[in-house]
Parts: structure tokens; C-alpha cells; sequence
């Protein structure tokens, strides 16, 4: 599997899991609280974290393709719900394969 991960500094980390988990309840599989959330897409899986600081997403897929359209489905929508916050993209780091 692999993983790419990011962080977003904002103190409405709360606020947005829950909005994506919410809203991606809808059409998948999604567990969540106030600060852990998890997404599971048929392209892979994105785990959510927030914290007073903001929040952390760690995308894992089977591949380089489902990988992307992981991190391609969380950053969509949540550069579409923090539009207030001129949100314009997420910093990505590749970190490999998960054991």
C-alpha cells in the first residue's frame, strides 16, 4: 500500500472532518469523531486527525493511480468547504509503502 500524507494549519480542523465525514457518509463507509475520522473509498483510504493546531490527512491506496484519486477526492472537497479560508490545495508528502 502506499501513503501520502498532509497537514493543514487552521483552527477549524474539527469543523471540516466532520463536514467530510459527513457529507462522504452519504455514497461511502466513513467512522468519525470530533478529531479522528476515517474515509474509505473503492480507490483507498483517507484517515483524518484535527487537533487545535488543524488537521492531518493520511491517504493510502493499493496504487500510484488510486493514490491520486484519494488525495485528489479529500482535497476537492475540502478546498470546495473551507472556501472562506482561500484554501487552495494541500502540500502532499509521498511516504512510501505502508508495512
Amino acid at each position: 500500500m502506499l501513503q501520502a500524507s498532509a497537514e493543514w494549519h487552521t483552527e477549524h480542523g474539527h469543523k471540516y472532518l466532520v463536514q467530510l465525514c459527513k457529507h462522504f457518509a452519504h455514497k461511502i463507509e466513513t467512522s468519525y469523531s470530533e478529531n479522528h475520522g476515517e474515509c474509505r473509498f473503492s480507490c483507498g483510504t483517507a484517515i483524518l486527525d484535527s487537533d487545535d493546531s488543524g488537521l492531518k490527512v493520511l491517504a493510502t491506496a493499493a496504487d500510484e493511480d488510486q493514490l491520486a484519486e484519494t488525495k485528489s477526492v479529500i482535497e476537492r472537497h475540502l478546498v470546495r468547504f473551507a472556501f472562506r479560508e482561500n484554501l487552495e490545495g494541500l502540500q502532499w508528502k509521498t511516504l512510501g509503502r505502508a508495512a
